[in-house]
């Protein structure tokens, strides 16, 4: 199950550099409204439903956990952006760039700005062809039908003919070069949400930190003096059997894998929370399961002021959070870089999100991928 609406566009131009009107919206598109994932081949069509000059057609695969309702907003303005003058006259026309919303996951909306899935796509095979090549499991949620049917039943008999690839700006980075990304950060810092994103993006595998199962973590943040040791000891045991099985059954049909904590998370919350003689076993405990544990790759470590911090726990809005004092989290937070200042062969990238929106602001979350990219 996706996190991400998936999301195909249909692209055409007719007017001026057809290609380069196509290029330079994919790279608009990647860079302000969400990922784009997968490029169809370039068509040359003729022109439907009115005589003017063949068009350039393609389709993409869009990764946005934005609603519809804001990609159709944004499209229109990728579209006015490029040069393209919506007027009031009747019927079709040429076009600089014409972007279309064709499926949005496998939804059903029909608004007075909004027909999901496209009402045409079934009679256009300059969207089905390239439709096609993005070879998505998708099937039409009111016909019912694959795209590979639909296909084999248009009426469209259309010359479509291609005409090459077109660059997917998503190949620039090559994160699959890691076997292993561990992705940290304090409570609320985000780390899960772009780990989820990235193993989304990129076909990996997902490790997330199943604290949610843990029954002393509500008790915990009632009475630390009390729950602290059983809560670290049994984070420590799960942690230590989750990575020991998700990293040695390494899954062929994934390119690598990202996990939201790495162990070591265990030894800075210990040594914050237990006191001083608790501390001192857990710690010869710790460091027994430790020398067994593969090291990642790459260990990003996504830093974020308390301020900001607090904002986060409060707007995701769990319970037993929100009385979390911001004395812990500088601790922790704390706790952290004192602990990457001693890693001199583990390979650290310490990013600064404070003022960064990576699920909302496109650009940031691709600034993030840069900076992992570089590290390669």
């Amino acid at each position: 199950m996706y996190s991400q609406h998936q999301v195909v566009l249909s692209l055409g131009s007719n007017q001026g550099n057809r290609l380069e009107n196509i290029r330079s919206a994919i790279a608009l598109i990647h860079k302000t409204i969400g990922t784009v994932i997968n490029v169809s081949r370039l068509y040359e069509t003729p022109s439907w439903g009115f005589e003017s000059d063949a068009f350039y057609n393609c389709a993409l695969l869009l990764h946005t956990r934005k609603p519809a309702k804001k990609v159709l907003e944004e499209i229109l303005q990728v579209e006015k952006t490029l040069g393209r003058i919506r007027n009031e006259q009747s019927g079709y026309q040429a076009r600089i760039i014409d972007i279309d919303i064709i499926a949005f996951d496998e939804e059903i909306e029909e608004t007075d700005i909004l027909h999901i899935p496209h009402p045409q796509m079934e009679k256009r095979l300059f969207v089905l062809l390239p439709l096609q090549d993005l070879q998505l499991n998708w099937t039409h949620p009111k016909s019912g039908k694959s795209v590979a049917e639909l296909i084999r039943l248009t009426e469209d008999k259309s010359d479509c003919k291609v005409i090459g690839n077109i660059e997917n700006p998503l190949e620039q980075f090559k994160l699959e070069h890691y076997n292993y990304i561990a992705i940290e950060g304090n409570i609320g810092a985000g780390k899960t949400t772009l780990s989820t994103k990235i193993s989304e993006d990129f076909n990996a595998k997902l490790v997330l930190e199943r604290f949610a199962d843990n029954p002393f973590l509500p008790k915990f943040y009632k009475d630390q003096n009390r729950y602290a040791f059983p809560l670290e000891m049994s984070f420590l045991a799960d942690r230590y059997q989750q990575l020991s099985d998700d990293l040695a059954q390494f899954d062929l049909f994934k390119d690598f894998i990202v996990a939201d904590y790495h162990i070591f998370k265990s030894l800075i919350f210990a040594k914050v929370t237990l006191a001083e003689d608790e501390y001192r076993l857990y710690k010869t405990l710790f460091d027994i399961i430790y020398k067994e544990m593969p090291k990642p790759d790459l260990y990003v470590y996504l830093y974020q002021n308390t301020e900001r911090l607090l904002s986060q726990i409060k707007q995701r809005g769990r319970t037993y959070e929100q009385e979390i004092p911001a004395e812990y989290l500088e601790k922790i937070n704390q706790g952290y870089l004192d602990y990457i200042k001693t890693q001199t062969d583990l390979n650290v990238l310490i990013i600064d999100v404070s003022e960064m929106d990576f699920v909302n602001r496109q650009e940031d979350y691709l600034t993030i991928l840069n900076r992992i990219n570089a590290k390669i």
